[in-house]
């Protein structure tokens, strides 16, 4: 009612502007009259009409009527230089401010709900540099100051810092019209009062902010950089720390641009996703889901039998994969891409200067303009007694533990009931291992929803997995992990414990803490990827927010093109869109928001459901647990919130809604689009269904039901 209010008002202005021809009084030579008649008024009752005409400025400006500008000439020649600048300033600045304030109320909500995504950058960049951006907007007159006012209000700059600015930044323009007003009987038009000259002496007072921005990073920059001498001339355009998914995309793009890049890897080249992480892992999970399939082929019409796991065979198998991709990421073919790859251990000495002890026993010691430190992360180890001597593994270590093995350990312990936890549990149950997994929490993949959750230990549970949640890891003893829970005790037996709890940013040895680079849990940067050193950069694992490799990759674009072509223009990491997926079976696959999500950061939302066992391909392949679950927004909008898919190939399927959300194509779209019969992906359409059919218009329905019953006569 109150936005009503506001547009029922504003409407009533702008039609008696037009009924009473009020434009005829906001005219040069109507201004010229009037002023002539108005002088003695002024003469007489100052106050008064002071009063009057500050009322008239503030309503003028407040509903955008054209014209308004000839009125500073008229306060120029009423009231004289000194007291009409002060009337004017302080008149059109309430005046903006209550346009500003109209345009927010009535439309920012819905603008927002409708290009939320596109104006959050922006105000991203108002909340840093409003105050210059209005300001140079205000200095030049060029710019409608209307069109300033609505345009604002869209936007989420601060109204105390709107209005403090906008008085400050039309001072000047105020001041040239009052001027001119003083002097009201000599001008023919207002042609005269802004000449180029005086247009461009605004532009470079608009622009003297920025300089003074520009002039204030230079400053710290050099304070940055103090103690530290800068090569005059250097070795490489760029040296990369690391040789996994960010190190080997950011020296690719290097390479690829033309710049001369260096390439330093400590192990082995491809990182942990290659060797001993998603490559290994995904294989072994493939190994029992196939060990699963021969034990419950009654499930498919055949005989079911246990199946034999030579296990040795199985691993061999694992690693076989990961010979088999292995070239993709060799020093060989990096070589020959044109990276100069060094095997060896880096170490910053200063910001310019990379220290290398290599694997042959040489060292090199380059100067380069720019460094990326792609280091990755490791296993993180609890602090739990007993665990040094326990003999432990990791999702790194167990790889050459379990090539040695002829049979798969016997009774394994798992720590952790995250997504590494979950996919390690469930293949080793699947092999013939006694698995028990425990987790402190009250469930397992506490990052999404509880019915997500549920599922997943439905699922372990049946691969033969002992889960334990709300069960905390106490110590290790005698070939035992004890844990407690409610109060008491309890040992689990173990011939393999797999530490699973997390990993953590690989930081020291490259020598970033000595020269100041903050590494509390990552290293930390800004929104560019950079550190406190405008040329040094960090990606992947080692910088998070996340530990995907697929984001690695993602980061490692932004903090290369910018660490290369910075000077010239820098980019913002996007994480607007990061799809993550657990490879349990069935999978469970994310993107945006899910419900948990939405509830913290209060944001409304509706829920769109297709379970799987209604989709005929998953019918016909007996895969029909999981389902698709979908976020939007309250009140029939088809805007992509979020997407949670459990199921066979959910990570495959998961791919088209990462799409949509990428390039804002909302259910409506996937539903209009055709989808091959029989696959799983149609399970994405008819999802996108489910949400037209709640969503459906019954007014205009029962509207057309009502016409087909008269066209039937």
């Amino acid at each position: 009612m109150k936005k009503i209010a506001i547009i029922i008002a504003l409407a009533a202005l702008i039609a008696a502007y037009f009924i009473f021809d009020l434009g005829q009084y906001l005219t040069f030579e109507a201004i010229k009259e009037q002023v002539a008649g108005a002088q003695q008024t002024f003469a007489d009752n100052p106050i008064q009409v002071i009063a009057v005409f500050f009322a008239i400025y503030v309503i003028a400006t407040a509903a955008s009527f054209p014209g308004a500008a000839f009125l500073t000439l008229a306060a120029g020649a009423l009231f004289g230089f000194t007291t009409g600048l002060i009337v004017v300033s302080f008149a059109s600045t309430l005046g903006a401010t209550f346009a500003f304030l109209a345009s927010r109320f009535v439309l920012r909500d819905t603008i927002e709900d409708k290009f939320g995504d596109r104006l959050k950058g922006i105000n991203e960049g108002l909340e840093r540099d409003g105050a210059f951006y209005l300001f140079t907007l205000r200095m030049v007159p060029a710019v409608p100051f209307f069109v300033i006012n609505l345009v604002m209000g869209l936007t989420r700059i601060k109204t105390l810092t709107y209005a403090l600015v906008s008085q400050v930044g039309m001072l000047l323009g105020t001041a040239v019209y009052v001027n001119a007003g003083t002097q009201l009987a000599t001008l023919d038009s207002p042609s005269g009062i802004f000449t180029p000259a005086i247009i461009g002496s605004f532009v470079l007072l608009g622009i003297v902010p920025w300089i003074a921005k520009g002039i204030i990073g230079a400053i710290k920059r050099r304070k940055v950089y103090k103690g530290f001498t800068k090569p005059k001339k250097f070795d490489r355009n760029m040296v990369v720390i690391g040789a996994g998914s960010a190190g080997l995309v950011s020296a690719l793009i290097a390479s690829t641009v033309k710049a001369k890049v260096t390439l330093v890897e400590a192990n082995k080249m491809g990182g942990d996703c290659l060797n001993t992480g998603c490559v290994p892992s995904k294989a072994l999970i493939k190994s029992g889901k196939v060990a699963a399939m021969i034990r419950h082929a009654d499930k498919y019409g055949l005989a079911a039998q246990e199946p034999e796991v030579p296990f040795k065979q199985t691993i061999a198998r694992v690693m076989g994969a990961v010979k088999a991709i292995e070239p993709h990421d060799s020093v060989e073919r990096y070589t020959g891409l044109g990276v100069d790859v060094i095997e060896g251990y880096a170490k910053v000495v200063d910001p310019w200067t990379v220290e290398i002890a290599r694997n042959d026993g040489g060292t090199d010691r380059l100067t380069t303009q720019s460094i990326v430190i792609a280091a990755g992360a490791e296993p993180f180890i609890p602090p739990l007694e007993g665990l040094e001597e326990s003999g432990y593994l990791t999702s790194d270590t167990m790889w050459d533990a379990f090539a040695e093995m002829d049979k798969a350990p016997a009774r394994v312990a798992v720590l952790g009931g995250g997504p590494i936890g979950c996919e390690i549990s469930q293949a080793l149950a699947r092999l013939g291992s006694n698995v028990t997994q425990i987790e402190m929490a009250d469930r397992v993949l506490g990052r999404e929803d509880e019915e997500v959750s549920q599922l997943a230990q439905q699922s372990l549970e049946e691969a033969g997995v002992t889960v334990l949640t709300d069960h905390k890891a106490v110590r290790t003893e005698g070939g035992a992990i004890v844990v407690e829970h409610a109060g008491s005790e309890r040992a689990v037996a173990y011939d393999a414990l797999i530490i699973a709890v997390g990993r953590k940013a690989r930081l020291t040895g490259y020598g970033l803490e000595d020269i100041g680079v903050d590494t509390s849990r990552t290293v930390v940067t800004d929104e560019f990827l950079a550190t406190k050193f405008p040329n040094i950069y960090a990606a992947g694992d080692v910088a998070g927010p996340y530990q995907f490799t697929h984001t690695a990759s993602h980061q490692a674009w932004f903090a290369s093109v910018n660490a290369l072509f910075g000077q010239f223009k820098r980019f913002k990491a996007d994480y607007r869109v990061i799809p993550a997926v657990t490879f349990l079976d069935p999978e469970v696959a994310r993107v945006g928001l899910n419900e948990i999500e939405a509830k913290e950061q209060d944001i409304a939302y509706e829920v769109t459901r297709y379970d799987l066992d209604d989709l005929d391909r998953a019918i016909a392949e007996s895969e029909t647990k999981g389902f698709v679950k979908v976020l939007t927004p309250p009140g029939g909008k088809d805007t992509i919130l979020g997407a949670t898919i459990v199921g066979t190939h959910a990570g495959e399927l998961l791919a088209e809604y990462t799409l949509a959300m990428k390039h804002k194509l909302g259910l409506n779209k996937i539903l209009g689009t055709v989808h091959p019969y029989p696959t799983m992906a149609e399970a994405n359409k008819f999802a996108a269904g489910n949400w037209k059919k709640a969503n459906k218009p019954e007014k205009l329905l029962t509207f057309v039901e009502k016409y087909h019953d008269w066209r039937r006569g």
